[in-house]
């Protein structure tokens, strides 16, 4: 029987997988001919994007995948937001009859949050500062709130790639 221990796993999560909360959202065709989008229309308020980091995982310890970071492709279209902000949540599902448990996971990001709002395109890298293997009892959500400020912003959300060791 063999043994896998690869280092360089990718994995994509198109934007047709993200969630998005308060605001007005439509998914379309990208600035780029081929490609999709989640478009952000401009309005005065604060959305929350949730994008679900989907790997797989393993009830024994120290298989399965081991998340690393997450890569975020977006381009702010018109207008600076007031604000960005990325958070990264562990939920560890609940047995049964208790409820799921929210832990955010310490983690640095490439773009400092007030260069991430400039009206330009954008690759954030969210890395975790002490990546760990995936249980079969938990899961990641990666959530940015984006605050328009007056007049708001428009936005398209390209895609999202995670990046992580498979060992099995």
């Amino acid at each position: 029987m063999g043994y896998v221990h690869d280092t360089h796993m990718s994995q994509y999560i198109p934007p047709t997988a993200f969630h998005p909360v308060t605001g007005t959202f439509t998914w379309a065709a990208g600035q780029v001919a081929g490609t999709i989008c989640m478009h952000r229309a401009a309005a005065n308020e604060t959305s929350i994007i949730t994008i679900p980091v989907m790997l797989p995982s393993n009830a024994s310890a120290g298989k399965g995948a081991m998340l690393k970071s997450i890569e975020v492709d977006y381009q702010i279209l018109v207008a600076e937001p007031t604000s960005i902000t990325w958070t990264l949540n562990k939920v560890t599902r609940g047995a049964n009859e208790a409820v799921a448990v929210v832990a955010a996971v310490t983690k640095t990001n490439t773009v400092a949050d007030a260069a991430a709002k400039t009206v330009e395109k954008h690759k954030q890298v969210i890395t975790i500062t002490t990546p760990a293997y995936i249980d079969n009892d938990e899961y990641y959500l990666l959530q940015c709130s984006m605050a328009a400020g007056a007049g708001g912003n428009t936005t398209d959300f390209l895609a999202a790639v995670a990046n992580w060791t498979m060992r099995v």
